[in-house]
């Protein structure tokens, strides 16, 4: 009885409702930043700016202008949805006619509101509201539309990682995107299979660049990824096809070279979708040879042939896969462009080609409006 009543007692009844209102609270933040609540708490905020704009401005307009309610008006424009950013603006009008009352006509000094103050804050009232409107057809919150976009980035990334080779291996990547962009429509997906003792490398180039292509990219990238492996090397490009047909895009085809490569004895196999042919270095004699598979692009037409080349890297030999953005431009046939890499890829056989890639791309392709993307490996000597 007596601990019942201590429990009924007013104070406990007290830190039970604050207990309460503290974790409503923070539930409604999480989820607001989440993009999932509502925009109560920022409407608040906002409506009680207002009249403290409006206080400042009555007392001291010299500096606090009219003007200063443009703040909140923006802070609206990226924190609430259309209908409480239409609440907010009857709010700032109302305290736009209550400054112009109080202060007196424009005409009889400065600080006062006049023709422009109105201007500027209807201007970036229209423009929030255009905002707005935008985030609430997209689904996405200002706060965390960066975050998607630097998340999706990063999937890019992850998926374009190369795994680990075993010792007398080395392998590097470098790829850079279309106008200094951070989504590129070139993409690698990589798996070690057979135990680990195979090396699968695909290599893609979607039509398109930057961040036109950057969607389809990860699309195709998370569905290359999860193919790779699971199919046999020679029905992974006809899968691919497949797979690309069904997505009906208008503009849905790619091209791409896929690597098989035996880890243990260096054989392997090329097959192509319309890709630019891959560059072996052969350390014996100095020569480039080009390894060209044939294949239709992927997305074209069903029931598409893909043959495969094979080679083998003897060790000190280099093999070189890159898309047609470093060695093709409108003043640049293909052949002039693989001429021009392999005389900068010659710079760096004594150094084993140690972070070669990204040096390639800027010395052949540095001001290309397009997606370039070269993946190097070699046999150590």
């Amino acid at each position: 009885m007596a601990r019942r009543a201590r429990a009924d007692s007013y104070p406990a009844r007290l830190r039970k409702s604050a207990h309460r209102t503290r974790i409503a609270l923070r539930k409604s933040g999480v989820d607001y930043f989440r993009g999932d609540g509502s925009d109560w708490i920022a409407l608040a905020g906002l409506l009680l700016i207002v009249p403290a704009v409006t206080c400042g401005t009555l007392l001291n307009p010299v500096w606090c202008a009219p003007a200063a309610l443009v703040m909140p008006i923006v802070a609206g424009g990226l924190l609430l949805r259309p209908a409480s950013l239409l609440g907010l603006y009857a709010a700032a009008a109302a305290a736009l006619i209550v400054e112009s009352l109080a202060l007196g006509p424009y005409g009889q000094g400065p600080a006062r509101v006049t023709p422009g103050t109105v201007l500027v804050v209807a201007a970036c009232g229209f423009f929030g509201l255009v905002l707005a409107q935008f985030r609430a057809r997209v689904g996405v919150p200002w706060r965390r539309g960066g975050t998607m976009l630097f998340d999706l980035r990063e999937r890019i990334r992850v998926q374009s990682a190369l795994p680990r080779l075993p010792q007398g291996w080395h392998r590097e990547m470098a790829l850079r995107p279309a106008g200094g962009q951070s989504f590129s429509g070139d993409f690698v997906v990589a798996a070690r299979t057979n135990g680990g003792r195979t090396l699968e490398v695909v290599l893609t180039d979607v039509s398109g660049k930057g961040m036109d292509a950057g969607s389809r990219a990860l699309l195709l990238s998370g569905a290359f990824g999860g193919l790779l492996g699971s199919l046999p090397p020679h029905t992974f490009l006809p899968a691919a096809n497949g797979y690309l047909l069904r997505q009906d895009w208008d503009e849905g085809f790619a091209t791409s070279i896929h690597l098989v490569l035996d880890l243990e004895s260096g054989d392997y196999e090329l097959l192509s979708a319309g890709h630019p042919p891959a560059l072996q270095l052969h350390a014996g004699s100095g020569h480039w040879e080009e390894m060209a598979a044939e294949g239709p692009l992927l997305g074209v037409y069903d029931g598409a042939q893909f043959d495969a080349v094979k080679g083998s890297l003897a060790p000190g030999d280099v093999l070189m896969l890159f898309t047609d953005g470093l060695v093709e431009t409108s003043d640049r046939d293909i052949a002039e462009g693989i001429d021009r890499l392999t005389g900068e890829a010659d710079r760096y056989v004594l150094s084993g080609f140690e972070g070669a890639a990204w040096h390639l791309i800027e010395a052949c392709a540095k001001d290309v409006n397009d997606d370039r993307a070269l993946l190097l490996l070699s046999r150590r000597p």
